[in-house]
């Protein structure tokens, strides 16, 4: 009994500003979840989860902490909807080119 594959899940990605492969799932609870489901290629998710480790070492987050989560969940909002993720105090990020 063969499965059909489902079709591609493709998104406007909200980082990239074109058509691109969306996630599998929504990676969030609530509605940021699903807005970035919708909004958000696979290949931005993979960039918010490099970013994401900084940010966990950096604030020492811990993932199960109620503050911790809601800290990542503003984190994840500005990274992909905002001005950006904003950095930790004394974080020197690499130059930007340009």
């Amino acid at each position: 009994m063969a499965e059909t594959q489902p079709e591609a899940h493709t998104v406007m990605c909200v980082k990239f500003g074109k058509k691109m492969e969306g996630l599998d799932r929504v990676p969030w609870k609530g509605d940021l979840g699903q807005k970035i489901y919708e909004n958000v290629s696979k290949e931005a998710w993979k960039m918010w989860i490099e970013h994401s480790k900084m940010i966990m070492n950096e604030y020492r987050l811990n993932p199960l902490d109620p503050q911790s989560q809601k800290i990542m969940e503003e984190q994840m909002d500005q990274f992909f909807f905002g001005e950006g993720a904003k950095l930790p105090e004394g974080y020197v990020a690499p130059r930007a080119k340009g």
